[in-house]
């Protein structure tokens, strides 16, 4: 099961969803640092080791942190060779004002946006989804 590849269809079928809890992003030094299980996103980079947590989770292991995110999941399969799909949601948040940060997984898309930001990308993303439905 690749995904889907259709633009068009991917739109249609976006359906964006807000995962409940708030997302914080830390700086760790070593993968031993934080409890595998508490990791929601991981990504090594030189400079070092990127991870998301929930804000909760931060707190507990008494980790400072500046950004709080809400965290959006596309339920759409799209493929990872599928072409525009990053640019027409990250443009349609950009026109409302709401930075985005992404992370596309092997299943779906995952936007993390700020959490003063998530009812109002929740909005756009479903009226993105509804201007594709209407184009047919």
């Amino acid at each position: 099961m690749e995904g889907e590849i259709n633009l068009n269809a991917i739109l249609k079928n976006l359906n964006p969803v807000l995962n409940e809890g708030k997302y914080v992003y830390l700086k760790i030094d070593s993968v031993e640092d934080i409890p595998f299980s508490k990791i929601v996103l991981l990504f090594k980079e030189k400079e070092g080791i990127t991870v998301v947590v929930e804000k909760q989770t931060a707190e507990d292991l008494n980790r400072s942190f500046s950004y709080i995110a809400s965290w959006i999941t596309l339920e759409v399969h799209s493929s990872l060779a599928a072409v525009g799909l990053t640019a027409a949601f990250s443009q349609a948040l950009g026109n409302a004002g709401i930075s985005c940060n992404v992370v596309a997984a092997y299943f779906h898309d995952h936007i993390f946006v700020d959490e003063k930001d998530a009812t109002k990308a929740m909005e756009v993303l479903v009226e993105l989804k509804q201007k594709s439905e209407d184009s047919i």
